[in-house]
């Protein structure tokens, strides 16, 4: 289960937070380490502070967007530092979220992601996200680094793996029960703003109104079966849809 576990750094700044970071991950058994585009890597500093992970470090894969590294995910967790005004489903406490991130990995694999040192994620990053989820910190000071934000994190994934009854594995969900990949739920998006642009229902461009449908849905979490039964349901629409003139 554990390794279906994904900790994913966004343009990591300071390589020494890389080395930081797989020491953590390291001490709650989580080993899948993907980099989006760091500013320096490999270093010898991020070897230095990855004191004893050094062999997470060197299996880690560097890709060139966020997309990339989720897409075969089937949950997406940002950590922000702050709520935005994206309408994601938020995880008030982080045990919430390791609860649920731990169930889905038992069958396909998952993601945590952690922004810019200084900056975090941006709002085209957090919307391939599924999920948000925040540290409680002291409002006069909640300001975590990097590896320690990926600490706490960790550790509440790990500690929900353990308290799983019995030997800690789910039995395994059959196929059209399991959650849809981003890459299965961004074909739907695809289909489901196609639809609507050529029945008339979006007449322009309304980023605000795909937004919330993606966040609804977010919600609702379905399955891949249900979410194949929706795709299903667009292209009965699509057929009774007027022939657009050439």
């Amino acid at each position: 289960m554990l390794p279906n576990i994904r900790i994913v750094l966004v343009q990591t700044f300071h390589p020494g937070n890389i080395g930081a970071a797989a020491r953590a991950m390291k001490t709650m058994g989580l080993t899948d380490l993907v980099l989006v585009n760091p500013l320096q890597f490999p270093d010898a500093e991020a070897s230095r502070l990855a004191a004893g992970a050094e062999d997470l470090l060197e299996s880690a894969r560097v890709v060139g967007s966020l997309g990339e590294a989720v897409t075969d995910c089937v949950q997406v967790v940002g950590a922000s530092a702050r709520l935005r005004s994206l309408p994601l489903p938020h995880y008030d406490e982080p045990d919430g979220m390791a609860r649920d991130l731990v169930e889905h990995a038992a069958a396909d694999p998952v993601a945590l992601v952690f922004g810019r040192e200084r900056s975090g994620l941006t709002n085209d990053e957090i919307r391939l996200c599924s999920h948000q989820v925040s540290i409680p910190a002291t409002p006069e000071y909640g300001i975590l680094n990097l590896s320690q934000a990926v600490q706490v994190l960790a550790y509440e994934v790990f500690k929900a793996w353990r308290q799983r009854p019995g030997s800690g594995y789910l039995p395994q969900r059959p196929e059209e029960e399991r959650a849809p990949s981003r890459e299965q739920l961004g074909h739907f998006h695809d289909h489901l703003t196609r639809v609507m642009r050529e029945s008339g229902f979006l007449t322009q461009p309304h980023a605000r109104t795909e937004a919330q449908l993606q966040a609804l849905f977010a919600r609702a979490q379905p399955s891949r079966k249900e979410l194949s039964l929706l795709r299903g349901l667009l292209a009965s629409l699509e057929q009774h849809l007027p022939e657009r003139q050439g």
